[in-house]
């Protein structure tokens, strides 16, 4: 009895920690492309030296290309292991459960109860996001070549209206993801008393509004960008 506890929680603390990178992943993600929509207020939108493109050469830079496919693969990590955990509960309790939860409280969530729904969604769009960006700028940089304009990828991204919706929806989906998943982090490490978990749910909320906020801006600046509204 107490192994398996103790196997259940090693696997949620391996869950906790992955999904810290993915926050921090966020957090970069969402700082490096705000920075197109200060281009905006600043004229320098499109422009060679624009922060959104000393930003993405920063990113080019050796040191961070060690860094990022680290973040990434904690992400990777984070997505498979969740995919793992939901199989795993499926079968050890015989029936249908989205999403490991540790208590009431937690099951009162909406997004507690479909984490596995949304990390589908937020997985699906991913790869739809790659197509758009990562596999023009930096897959072509891993493979000698030279990446195409950040201004170019997203002007012709976010130039239809669908697309943007569609960008917004797993925004959305990032949020709902991301509110349950940040003090369930810390849950997972042991600060589970009443005080603190009022604290970070209302830090969670935070956190996550504020990366997804910010992509929500840098899409919608994008839009009006590329369709010369602004």
């Amino acid at each position: 009895m107490a192994n398996a506890f103790h196997y259940s929680i090693g696997k949620k603390f391996i869950q906790a920690v992955s999904g810290a990178f993915l926050i921090f992943f966020f957090l970069l993600h969402m700082t490096i492309n705000f920075f197109s929509v200060i281009d905006t207020f600043t004229g320098k939108y499109g422009a060679d030296d624009g922060l959104f493109k000393l930003g993405c050469e920063f990113m080019a830079l050796p040191i961070v290309k060690l860094m990022v496919p680290v973040l990434a693969l904690g992400f990777l990590v984070h997505i498979a292991y969740g995919i793992y955990l939901t199989i795993y509960n499926f079968r050890a309790r015989g029936g249908v459960k989205r999403y490991e939860v540790a208590s009431k409280a937690a099951a009162d969530s909406w997004s507690a109860t479909n984490m596995f729904v949304l990390g589908i969604v937020i997985l699906g769009i991913l790869f739809f996001h790659l197509s758009h960006f990562w596999a023009k700028m930096q897959l072509l940089e891993f493979m000698g070549q030279e990446a195409e304009n950040p201004y170019m990828l997203l002007n012709t991204t976010f130039h239809s209206w669908i697309i943007l919706a569609v960008y917004i929806i797993w925004f959305i989906a990032i949020f709902l993801h991301l509110s349950h998943g940040f003090w369930s982090m810390f849950q997972t490490v042991g600060w589970n008393n009443q005080i603190w978990m009022k604290r970070l749910k209302v830090i969670g909320i935070i956190v996550a509004a504020f990366i997804c906020l910010g992509f929500v801006t840098v899409a919608v600046n994008a839009f009006l960008q590329s369709n010369a509204l602004i």
